[in-house]
């Protein structure tokens, strides 16, 4: 039995991950595509960290939904739009059965009751803390999502936030508000009561909700991470994400809700149960979603099991030498600095471990980014003054921590010699080769090799 599954395993392995994607139709690759980031995904999945992330969130929504409802609601009271703001979450619990109702009733009740202008300053601001750090967690769940490891900054986190909590909900429910109003008119029923456009209509009206949540998603993709994403990368997690919101919910509400047993078990607890499960399951779909759409930009990605890579010192050394080559190169060209997206293209691998590299050189004062969006590389010095041998010692002493030091170990006097004969040898090799001269012209680096090979063989 065990045999013939992992004969199964392998055949499987075969036809999905050794087949060369560049040589097949567009179809078939899409399709080898496809299913290597549902692979990649089932992986995450029962690696267990997506269930994690999701069961977190569903703690801290549970301590910020009213809260978050209420900044939400005192800025859609103003536009004269908070009416509508029970028929969305209504339908959000829809999957949950006629206890969703209440449920949405209950919450209704609770922002009610919410005085904002009668909360004093302290409460406001707990308000707004509990609101805002609602949103902080679900950035970080979507930079650990896309490996991004500097969060925002705190004056973008609260400008950022504010946006979501007051402009985004004015903004979709006023949209809301404007299509029920069109949708009211006469000439909108009379447009509608003309055959085929009514069955059009109805259609349309059926897609609404599917189209309102893909579209939810994908701005949440699209802004919340604290990185550059592509819209196109966005709208495929949204629209993917989407129909299985819509799907999960179906199923929640065939499955989970109408079984009588849930109920017996848990008498009255039954709807908060239910009601904690939805979440996590919105929750769990929403990074679903997330990696999609992290894996459609960066399909280098896809089927790497390690959260956190790591590039071999001989590695490190070969990569820095071609990133401070490329931008010297570009820099000297007039052409546009490079991108850290645009160096993992180049290489064909991972951006995670190129930023270790690059943060090492802007740290040691030779790379420096620009304010462009997305952040470019160029020089912080002259690189007709920066050698090879620079590049190679700012790599190799990146990760040396205070605490474990070269200098801080009890270290032997004939290894000590060795360790000075390789710096003094790999100084007279490429030590006078500036990333200039590798830069501008070849031949001028390969005269300089030739050069420092035939002092060094003098010198021996």
């Amino acid at each position: 039995m065990f045999g013939q599954l992992e004969k199964l395993q392998h055949i499987v392995r075969e036809a999905v991950w050794a087949v060369d994607v560049t040589t097949l139709s567009p179809v078939k690759s899409t399709c080898i595509r496809t299913l290597r980031v549902i692979y990649t995904l089932v992986w995450e999945m029962a690696d267990g960290q997506l269930n994690l992330r999701a069961m977190s969130l569903v703690y801290t929504t549970l301590l910020a939904m009213v809260p978050l409802l209420a900044v939400s609601f005192s800025a859609l009271k103003a536009f004269e739009v908070h009416n509508q703001l029970d028929g969305v979450l209504s339908s959000f619990l829809a999957p949950l059965g006629a206890g969703g109702a209440e449920l949405s009733g209950q919450i209704i009740g609770f922002v009610d009751n919410i005085k904002v202008g009668v909360l004093g300053s302290l409460g406001l601001g707990l308000l707004f803390y509990t609101a805002i750090s609602m949103l902080q967690k679900v950035e970080r769940a979507f930079n650990c999502t896309w490996r991004v490891a500097e969060p925002r900054g705190f004056g973008a986190r609260i400008t950022d936030y504010v946006s979501v909590l007051v402009v985004g909900p004015i903004l979709i429910f006023s949209a809301l508000g404007l299509t029920a109003t069109v949708a009211g008119t006469a000439v909108f029923q009379q447009v509608a009561s003309i055959e085929p456009l009514g069955f059009v209509i109805y259609l349309l009206s059926r897609l609404l909700p599917l189209v309102l949540v893909a579209t939810a998603f994908v701005f949440a993709y699209a802004f919340i991470p604290n990185t550059k994403v592509f819209f196109r990368a966005a709208l495929t997690g949204g629209v993917v994400a989407g129909l299985l919101w819509e799907a999960a919910g179906w199923l929640f509400a065939s499955v989970v809700v109408k079984s009588s047993q849930y109920t017996a078990i848990y008498s009255g607890f039954a709807i908060l149960i239910f009601f904690m499960i939805w979440i996590y399951l919105s929750w769990l779909t929403l990074l679903v979603g997330a990696s999609i759409a992290f894996y459609t930009q960066h399909p280098q990605y896809v089927g790497i099991r390690q959260r956190s890579l790591h590039m071999s010192a001989r590695l490190q050394e070969r990569v820095a030498l071609q990133v401070a080559y490329l931008i010297g190169r570009h820099y000297y060209q007039a052409l546009p600095g490079w991108t850290l997206d645009g160096f993992g293209k180049r290489f064909d691998v991972p951006a995670e471990p190129l930023g270790t590299i690059l943060s090492a050189l802007e740290n040691a004062g030779l790379l420096v980014q620009t304010r462009d969006e997305p952040p470019r590389f160029v020089p912080a010095r002259d690189f007709g003054v920066v050698t090879v041998k620079e590049i190679l010692d700012e790599v190799r002493r990146a990760q040396e921590s205070n605490q474990v030091r070269a200098e801080s170990l009890n270290n032997e006097p004939v290894v000590d010699g060795v360790m000075e004969k390789i710096d003094a040898a790999l100084d007279i090799a490429v030590g006078s080769i500036t990333i200039r001269q590798l830069a501008e012209t070849e031949a001028a680096c390969f005269a300089s090799i030739d050069q420092t090979d035939n002092v060094a063989q003098s010198q021996r």
